[in-house]
């Protein structure tokens, strides 16, 4: 199979369309209807058929799938690397993290890593614990920070520290009288946290259980950045990391729990790449960064 052949095939087990598969590959329906006739030729057996007007994948196609996924993402990466060659930016380093790390240890990073090495192109991407993995093990990154320090297969997870989970509420709430709040404060109160799934919310529930309460959220996120615009319009409160910095958000508090709940910080690096010095100098001044943000969260910090 082609290149080519390989980007319509990838394309249109992902759409499930032919219309929607030409638009994401900026080429016209028919063009791309005549290149998968081409590749069904070429392997000698069809990759769809078509039932009351749709695509429905056949068996060989979906045994298929997997690994020309994995090809074709890795065909994106070269083509986003020489595009860099193309355009100079050889000295290029791309760090991948989730939303808390990337607002508030990436900016510190970057402002000390900046200062040592004016030239090199520094491409910060924030993304979701799954999708920073991904790009650590596709080559799109070469640096993820994530909320996460479970080991993952191809990759080296190095724990950079411990956030505390916080209580955010907003300023003329009731609990934002309270220097701390306990899981029994927050019973009758419309509560906004991490889903049940989640690496916090399992260890909220686990931690509610110990005192006899309920920690069961009303809405349910996996990013604590979403809970945001919830509080500030008063919906309820929200139990977030507190690596985020909450305080410079208007309208809201930020209180401790009492009892104590940290989520870990990671690095995440390839086990199949390894760094560059100027990635090794990024890798530094990140565990720098991580240190001081958390260094100013406690008390006197």
């Amino acid at each position: 199979m082609q290149a080519r052949q390989l980007e319509v095939f990838c394309m249109l087990m992902r759409t499930g369309t032919v219309t929607a598969a030409a638009a994401m590959l900026n080429i016209s329906q028919p063009a791309l209807s005549q290149i998968l006739l081409h590749a069904e030729d070429q392997l000698g057996f069809k990759l769809f058929n078509r039932v009351r007007g749709k695509l429905v994948p056949t068996r060989e196609a979906e045994e298929l799938y997997p690994e020309c996924e994995r090809i074709f993402s890795e065909l994106s990466a070269l083509r986003r690397r020489t595009t860099d060659m193309r355009f100079g930016r050889t000295g290029l380093i791309r760090v991948a993290a989730s939303a808390p790390p990337a607002m508030s240890i990436v900016p510190k990073a970057l402002f000390a890593f900046r200062a040592s090495h004016p030239d090199i192109v520094v491409r910060s991407l924030i993304a979701p614990l799954v999708n920073v993995v991904d790009m650590i093990r596709d080559g799109d990154a070469s640096l993820g920070i994530v909320m996460n320090n479970s080991p993952r297969s191809g990759i080296d997870v190095e724990t950079l520290g411990h956030a505390d989970l916080v209580c955010i509420v907003p300023e003329h709430h009731r609990l934002a009288e309270l220097e701390q709040i306990g899981f029994a404060d927050i019973q009758n109160e419309m509560l906004i946290s991490y889903r049940a799934g989640t690496l916090p919310g399992r260890l909220l529930v686990s931690a509610a259980a110990a005192e006899k309460q309920i920690f069961n959220p009303a809405i349910e996120i996996d990013i604590s950045i979403t809970a945001l615009p919830f509080v500030r319009d008063g919906l309820g409160v929200a139990i977030v990391d507190g690596l985020l910095p909450w305080q410079q958000f208007p309208g809201l508090v930020r209180r401790p729990l009492q009892q104590k709940i940290s989520v870990p910080i990671a690095l995440l690096t390839s086990r199949d790449r390894p760094l560059t010095g100027i990635h090794v100098a990024m890798r530094n001044n990140i565990r720098e960064a991580c240190a001081t943000v958390l260094r100013a969260e406690k008390p006197g910090g």
